[in-house]
């Protein structure tokens, strides 16, 4: 009896091995099935499920985990895999499923409420999907611990049911179409939660109290809706409180005091609310902070001085508000301070000198506030800095060289100082620089021609300062450069030829220095250029008729000493104050637009006069050709013209049975009906208004060209002419009985033509027509 116990512990161990090597054979089956259901209703561009099939275990399924006793399957996970489709309801099958994951692909349609069949789940995470409708309850799903459907476009209002589900510790919600409601008192149920995501799910409302309750919580995002009232002081019971993010709401009121007794937080973000009043003291005691974000609020006062002895502090964002006082002088000097934006308030005295001393820091932007004093030399060491913005505000004094030549920048922003000195040589070793604004200092001296070797420059603002000198040719190497604005300075010589080599070149402003000479003509190749402005210079010559081809829209070349005419084109962008204050400017009297009466008109140049005089005379030698030709007819002509052209009305005859008399300077004699009866046999060529044809005339046994006109087939209508080989052709004539006048505009108006075949040896001989002036 004493080995019962030993038995039957030996045949339980057995029976689980077995069962563990050869598991039941229906009930892997029947989960095979419904896994392959589940992949028939999803689409696998990737082929990722490719292992999904009959001839394998479902345990060896990619992406699918089974218990190692029992064999079901207890995971699916297939991650950012591109699987569209629906969510099969077969999976309800899967009575030990554990976890469902599958997070970042493009799975559409409903949830299925059938899922609520696999009570054993634990994780359901759906993230980053296409899924719509409602989602269904599940609150039968008591041992869920993850339940994260963000990110989708699920609709309704936020189901109250998930307080049910106390298991949970993550929660994401957020990122949906749900409608416009609060947040659920129930929530506050959830006492082991630790992750809460409800960002972006158009929440109204006050945050309700049962969420103080959440002690557990250490990531709270309720971002991006529309959540007002005031922050409670509740907040403080948040004890295990990390990250706080509660950024573009309607938040109103004071940060309480209490806040500060959330040690444990290391991230807040309370960005884009109503907030106002001072920061208090106590914040700046939160040691463990390593990002604090309040910008775009209507906070005021001095900031704690605390923030100046903080050692973990990464991120400090507090543009936007209305803070005064000085940063505290320590400020960064013992974190590792990576970015900082203190833009658009009121703070003043000298600028804080500690903020790279981690040689982290990558942004520092202070823009428009009221420091006074000289730039610290202590940042021409910070080659971390990518961006160096501390426009707008009262500093003076030279800028340290070593600020000039920071490796990595890409923004240095000193505009709307009183910043003095030159520009160092050694900016040409801040070859990542993108954007460099001097605006409105007092910086001078020559520009280096080193600025050439920013060959990722895009923008460059020196205009309003005291430069001098000439502007390098070696900025033509600018290949990036999209802006350049030199306006307002002291520069003098000619405007760089190199500067066409810039083919990204939108605006260009070089106004109200001392430029002088002509306009390049690699101006008018810069295909890209919108605004172009030259005005306040010495720059002479003509505009360029080539930049009315660019594509330009802001054009300004008043107050120079251009001469010549203005280019149409131009007037029109510019109007007539883009050229005043040039005397020696003009505008053709045809191109003027009625809205620029003043300008004046350009006077006839001789080449205008020479071409005129040309014309008149070619005029009046065609005149006198004409007056001679007309005399030499009448001469020969006189009183035959009407015994040309028989017509039959008056004579009752055929016009086939009469003989036209046709002469080139002698007379020949045809009979009619050895011209009304061609053939194409017989043709020779074409001219501009008809066909030629080759005839043999039996009585002078000559031979001739006759040209015939008209589109008919030997008609009666068709205008005959008989060509003798000579001279030229002549176009058809205006009527059957032509007038005198007719003849001779006739002939005045002949043109050239050559036929198409040669005449025995003649080759493409000239054609005549030489009329018999004995016209009755």
């Amino acid at each position: 009896m004493a080995n019962t116990p030993i038995l039957f512990h030996f045949f339980k161990l057995l029976l689980l091995t077995s069962y563990f090597i050869f598991p039941p054979c229906g009930s892997q089956s029947l989960e095979a099935k419904a896994l392959l259901e589940f992949k028939n209703h999803l689409n696998d561009p990737l082929n990722c499920l490719g292992s999904w099939n009959e001839s394998v275990s479902p345990c060896e399924f990619v992406g699918v985990n089974c218990d190692a006793f029992s064999g079901k399957v207890t995971e699916i996970s297939v991650e950012n895999k591109s699987l569209s489709g629906v969510l099969f309801p077969s999976i309800s099958v899967l009575q030990s499923l554990q976890v469902l994951s599958l997070p970042s692909n493009m799975i559409s349609g409903k949830l299925p409420v059938e899922i609520n069949r696999c009570t054993n789940l634990r994780v359901l995470n759906l993230t980053g999907n296409h899924m719509v409708g409602t989602i269904p309850d599940l609150s039968m799903l008591r041992n869920l611990q993850v339940l994260d459907l963000s990110a989708n476009y699920f609709t309704g209002r936020i189901p109250s049911w998930v307080g049910n589900l106390t298991a949970l510790v993550s929660l994401g919600l957020g990122v949906n179409e749900f409608t416009e409601g609060e947040i659920p008192d129930t929530l506050g149920n959830l006492k082991n939660l630790t992750w809460f995501y409800l960002g972006g799910s158009h929440l109204i409302g006050e945050i309700p109290e049962s969420l103080y309750e959440m002690r557990a919580l250490q990531t709270l995002d309720i971002s991006r809706n529309r959540i007002s009232g005031k922050i409670s002081r509740s907040i403080s019971k948040l004890e295990n409180l990390y990250k706080l993010e509660l950024f573009s709401n309607n938040l109103t009121g004071t940060i309480p005091a209490e806040f500060a007794n959330l040690t444990n937080l290391h991230e807040v973000d309370m960005s884009s609310n109503h907030l106002f009043g001072k920061l208090p003291d106590e914040i700046g005691h939160m040691k463990n902070l390593t990002v604090f974000q309040v910008y775009g609020n209507n906070l005021s006062g001095e900031l704690p001085a605390g923030f100046g002895e903080m050692q973990s502090l990464v991120g400090f964002s507090v543009y936007r508000n209305s803070f005064t006082g000085t940063i505290p002088e320590n400020f960064g000097r013992f974190s590792q301070l990576e970015s900082i934006d203190i833009s658009e308030n009121q703070f003043s005295g000298d600028f804080p000198k500690f903020l790279c001393e981690g040689r982290k820091l990558v942004f520092l932007l202070a823009l428009q506030n009221n420091f006074s004093g000289n730039f610290p030399g202590s940042y021409a060491s910070c080659k971390s800095l990518l961006r160096l913005r501390i426009s707008g505000n009262q500093l003076s004094g030279k800028i340290p060289d070593g600020v000039w030549a920071l490796p990595d920048v890409k923004i240095i922003d000193l505009a709307y100082n009183d910043f003095s000195g030159e520009i160092s040589s050694e900016i040409g070793f801040s070859t990542n620089l993108s954007e460099l604004v001097l605006t409105q200092n007092k910086f001078s001296g020559k520009l280096p021609s080193e600025l050439g070797n920013l060959v990722n420059l895009e923008k460059l603002y020196l205009n309003n300062n005291t430069f001098s000198g000439e502007i390098p040719p070696e900025m033509g190497s600018l290949k990036q450069l999209s802006t350049l604005h030199l306006e307002q300075n002291s520069l003098t010589g000619p405007i760089p030829e190199e500067l066409g080599d810039c083919p990204r070149l939108v605006d260009l402003n070089l106004a109200w220095n001392s430029l002088s000479g002509n306009i390049p003509q690699s101006i008018s190749l810069m295909s890209s250029l919108n605004s172009l402005n030259l005005s306040g210079n010495r720059l002479s010559g003509s505009i360029p008729d080539n930049l009315e081809t660019l594509k330009l829209s802001s054009v300004d070349f008043s107050q120079n000493l251009f001469s010549g005419r203005i280019p149409s084109g131009l007037l029109i962008i510019g109007g007539k104050q883009a050229f005043l204050g040039n005397k020696g400017l003009c505008v053709e009297e045809n191109f003027r637009p009625p809205m620029n009466p003043d300008l004046r008109i350009c006077a006839e140049s001789h080449g205008q006069k020479r071409l005129f005089a040309d014309k008149f005379v070619l005029f009046f030698l065609i005149a006198s050709i004409f007056v001679i030709a007309l005399a030499v007819l009448l001469l020969l002509n006189r009183g035959n013209l009407k015994h040309i052209i028989a017509d039959k009305n008056l004579n009752g005859q055929d016009e086939s049975s009469q003989k036209w008399k046709l002469a080139s300077f002698h007379q020949v004699d045809i009979d009619a009906d050895e011209i009304c009866k061609l053939n194409d046999d017989n043709l020779i060529g074409s001219g501009s208004t008809g066909r030629v044809y080759r005839v043999e005339l039996r009585k002078s046994h000559a031979t001739v060209a006759v040209k015939k006109l008209g589109k008919g087939d030997n008609s009666e209508n068709d205008m005959i002419k008989v060509l003798k080989i000579a001279i030229k052709c002549t176009t058809k004539l205006p009527s059957l009985r032509p007038t005198m006048r007719e003849v001779v505009n006739m002939l005045t108006d002949a043109e050239p033509c050559t036929l198409k075949s040669p005449l025995k040896d003649e080759q493409e001989a000239p054609l005549t027509m030489g009329l018999d002036m004995n016209l009755t």
